[in-house]
């Protein structure tokens, strides 16, 4: 691809996500759309927006821009979480990095590339986007230490941002620990793998295990069921409550039909006010109208199952931080223990499953996991061959018609292959979140991260590796496979690839990364559904629900562009302005969609960092390995021999960071929990924490049930006042 193609795409990837925006921005201000673009907002207030008709809603404006820039950490923490704000900052770092590294190597970088060697070059509408890389740099040119001092400067760069973005989020997650604000969680631990003993039931073994060796600590328990068993048992309750209500109910409008001789009934009045004055003991004989034949009759209660897992609650945090730690038996595969996620974090069908199975799972995972990323090789293939397709035309000669026009070989070398790729890819997270589900996690919150790892680990191998080992072995076919799968000769096949695989990293940065904000922002699928609802369904109910923010989507998605930015800086620096407009068109979408779109059901504590942090350190030692291939071919023992100790740093800086933060995104200071513990014994709040655990956690919330509830109590209500109206006429 030349510069003039790459250019026309940007100019209309640019003019499409500007329409999107315009368009978000006119459809935001629609009250029919307040669910899809307000859903955090309409669940934290419980209503809805009914505005009179303005002009200015049909007006593209940018206030939802402003707003967006203007919003504090604080609002971000109280919208979304710790998570929230570890995400933005994740951002803002990028943005950081990415501005430091385009400064320098659109400054002084690109130009040496381009004017790397002696040649005549063209119009720069016509140059092939391979000039401007390190690879039309000459062989032994001593400007490759400009390129070993630019990759230097961006490494200590990165690791001054990430050292004190690591430590402040660290602050911010004990601060989050140590909250005022009361957490079941702390006082909480997961008991699975309970041992089954005949003549004894799993609440009773689990009862006399903790009153034996926790009999100080030990508060209550509550055990987990079958969930096919509690929404049946639900459910009777749910009928038996209708049966009676509609029985009460059907009494009482007997009753509003009985008035005295005044208002023109035949009845006597004597007659009327005694069954008035007997209406409390009918009301309180009301269960005798239900016999054992009757209930039989329209329910088939089940026999509620125990699982071999409960919540142990303790009364002190201390006390359930030890339980939670301590190996409890001599067997591992018994009695085992972890600290309890909050309630509405719990995952309870994974809490029934057996824990013996667990490693089982996880093989079956990974094995799947395997399969799936070998199956997706065949699309990445194919989008590379579409990149490559004039040295295709030496094997496929009937290529050559498409290649000779100029226009259609343009859209199906530099476009076409990056949308069919972001297309491919929209199945990977709905896949690896499944996965994430039979892996056996217990919280929602270690669901999604476990599926955030899985798609990262995805899309780094398959948009970055293999596209480039894909790349390399279309432009050398004549490479036997062994000599690619040397690891001897992994430098120096990266060194050669990357640079030429840079032109189709542009376009994918073009087409997933700025399409992908206009997507996230105009949210497609519940527009779509909610037009579905209001005009073809006829129902002017808002059918969306607020759901959580994809974390399992967007994380691994602002770390890959962080690695093409960080990899390809010194290589092919002209991708640098694309990724950073990625990252500041990602900073205003993100914090709109916090701010406005998104729930927070639950929060890990900011536990992606770690993972934003290894996925940078490995950018960076890639990044390195790579200019280390480079300046061995260029042959450039200088550069080579100052890169090599670059790496060695790097990763003793990556150590260090392990070693002084980590723990404590994975461990809870006892110290911490200490001190919570004598704060509340000493304001006297502990008795009432100890009356809140027994029931904070809740297995199954009926849903299908409340509307029916809510509008037997609204009849109820409007009976009531007819009632009263009834007897002040009479």
């Amino acid at each position: 691809m030349n510069v003039g193609g790459l250019l026309a795409s940007a100019g209309v990837n640019s003019v499409l996500c500007l329409g999107v925006f315009s368009l978000y921005s006119v459809l935001r201000k629609q009250p029919s759309f307040v669910a899809v673009y307000f859903g955090h907002k309409i669940a934290a207030s419980k209503s809805k927006r009914h505005d009179p008709f303005w002009l200015g809603r049909l007006i593209p404006s940018a206030s939802w821009v402003v707003k967006a820039w203007d919003a504090t950490e604080d609002e971000l923490y109280v919208a979304g979480g710790v998570d929230a704000v570890v995400f933005i900052r994740a951002v803002v770092f990028s943005i950081k990095l990415c501005t430091v590294a385009s400064i320098i190597c659109l400054a002084f970088v690109l130009p040496l590339n381009y004017f790397g060697k002696e040649r005549q070059h063209k119009h720069i509408r016509e140059e092939l986007l391979t000039v401007f890389t390190i690879g039309n740099v000459q062989r032994g040119s001593e400007w490759l230490g400009f390129h070993c001092l630019v990759l230097h400067i961006i490494t200590i760069c990165a690791c001054v941002f990430l050292y004190s973005e690591f430590k402040y989020i660290m602050k911010m997650r004990l601060n989050h620990i140590n909250a005022p604000l009361y957490h079941p969680s702390q006082f909480t631990v997961v008991v699975r793998a309970i041992p089954w003993i005949d003549q004894e039931s799993y609440s009773d073994t689990l009862a006399r295990f903790f009153t034996d060796f926790y009999a100080s600590s030990y508060l209550s328990h509550q055990m987990v069921y079958e969930k096919s068993a509690i929404q049946k048992l639900m459910s009777d309750a749910e009928r038996m409550y209708k049966i009676l209500k509609n029985i009460h109910m059907e009494r009482r409008y007997v009753k509003r039909l009985l008035r005295c001789g005044f208002c023109g009934n035949h009845n006597n009045a004597s007659q009327d006010f005694r069954t008035l004055s007997d209406e409390s003991n009918n009301v309180s004989n009301e269960e005798t109208f239900l016999d054992d034949s009757d209930v039989r009759k329209y329910l088939n209660i089940s026999v509620v199952q125990e699982c071999g897992a409960a919540l142990v609650f303790f009364r002190t945090r201390y006390a359930a931080l030890v339980a939670s730690e301590a190996l409890q038996s001599q067997n591992p595969m018994a009695w085992v223990t972890n600290a309890a996620p909050e309630p509405r974090d719990v995952f309870w069908a994974n809490l029934c499953v057996s824990y013996q199975s667990l490693w089982i799972r996880k093989i079956i995972v990974v094995v799947a996991s395997i399969f799936f990323v070998t199956f997706f090789l065949f699309p990445v293939v194919f989008t590379q061959s579409l990149v490559h397709l004039d040295k295709l035309t030496k094997l496929l000669p009937f290529l050559e018609k498409i290649v000779k026009r100029v226009v259609l070989e343009q859209l199906v070398t530099g476009y076409l292959p990056s949308v069919i790729l972001t297309l491919f890819l929209c199945l990977v997270p709905p896949v690896m979140y499944v996965f994430s589900t039979l892996e056996g996690v217990i919280s929602r919150s270690e669901r999604k991260r476990s599926a955030c790892i899985k798609v990262l680990y995805f899309v780094i191998w398959n948009v970055f590796f293999a596209n480039i080992l894909t790349e390399a072995a279309i432009d050398h076919y004549q490479i036997s496979i062994l000599r690619l799968g040397d690891y001897k000769n992994i430098p120096s096949l990266l060194a050669k690839a990357v640079p030429t695989t840079a032109t189709f990293f542009m376009t994918y940065c073009l087409t997933s990364g700025w399409a992908s904000l206009a997507c996230e922002l105009i949210q497609p699928f519940p527009l779509i559904a909610n037009l579905f609802t209001r005009y073809v369904l006829r129902s002017d109910e808002d059918s969306s629900i607020p759901y959580t923010f994809p974390y399992h989507t967007e994380v691994p998605r602002v770390l890959l562009f962080g690695l093409l930015g960080i990899t390809c800086s010194t290589l092919a620096p002209l991708i640098l302005p694309f990724v950073l407009v990625y990252f500041m068109l990602a900073f205003l979408v993100y914090r709109n969609q916090i701010l406005n779109v998104y729930v927070t059901d639950y929060d890990s504590g900011g536990q992606y960092w770690p993972i934003i942090h290894n996925t940078t350190i490995f950018s960076l030692v890639l990044t390195q390995v790579i200019a280390l291939g480079v300046f061995g071919i260029k042959d450039a023992p200088g550069p080579s021999t100052f890169t090599f100790p670059l790496i060695v740093v790097t990763l003793l800086f990556n150590q260090f960071c392990r070693q002084r933060f980590l723990p404590v995104f994975f461990r809870t200071p006892a110290k911490s929990v200490i001190e919570m513990d004598r704060r509340d014994e000493q304001s006297g709040q502990m008795p009432e924490i100890h009356q809140s655990l027994l029931t904070a956690y809740t297995q199954y919330t009926p849903k299908s049930g409340d509307k029916d509830k809510e509008m037997i109590s609204r009849a109820d209500a409007e009976l009531d006042e007819t009632e009263k109206g009834d007897i002040s006429h009479a």
